[in-house]
């Protein structure tokens, strides 16, 4: 299945975006690799599928909603208060969201196949953009992609705990996952 060209809608109706974190230090026994979804976000594309390069793609997420799906390893089960403390925290000392609501991604170049592709744009994070890649496929009607974001990139410092004996690895993997709606 390929994607037709023209103009498309997806949100939380339609698609999913997580975020895939890691732990690392010396305590990362006692922390957990968490799962993290953005429930409120919207985005448009404009696909041409004669000319990758005139398509088009733009992501817009509210900081405010990003929610604890799961986590796994540590040393203990993660708990609702675990999954509010880390929201918390994701909100005030990661993302700003009270200066920040918005994270937003534009891309600047399309490239590749109506099968397989690579999108380069910028995501702005807390107020800073930095050029980031996601790949891409389509398949069973569905587009999926990933992209890794180093998040000392964008001025962010990793959480980390019991004296940064306990950290979240520099690098978080953005998943995709969507069902396109062609726009009326």
């Amino acid at each position: 299945m390929s994607i037709s060209a023209g103009s498309y809608t997806f949100g939380p109706d339609s698609g999913r975006i997580l975020v895939h974190t890691t732990r690392t230090g010396l305590g990362a026994k006692a922390g957990h690799d968490l799962t993290i979804e953005v429930t409120r976000w919207h985005g448009d594309a404009t696909i041409d599928t004669a000319a990758p390069a005139g398509s088009s793609v733009t992501v817009e997420v509210d900081a405010g909603s990003l929610e604890v799906r799961t986590g796994t390893g540590g040393v203990k089960p993660l708990t609702g208060s675990d999954r509010e403390e880390i929201e918390r925290i994701i909100r005030g000392k990661i993302l700003h969201t009270d200066r920040h609501p918005t994270i937003t991604f534009r891309s600047s170049r399309v490239d590749g196949t109506a099968e397989s592709f690579h999108i380069e744009g910028d995501l702005t994070i807390a107020g800073t953009s930095r050029l980031v890649t996601v790949q891409g496929l389509v398949a069973d009607d569905r587009v999926r992609g990933s992209a890794v974001i180093v998040q000392s990139r964008w001025g962010i410092r990793p959480y980390s705990a019991l004296f940064g004996a306990l950290k979240l690895s520099d690098e978080v993997e953005v998943r995709l996952d969507l069902g396109l709606v062609a726009r009326g």
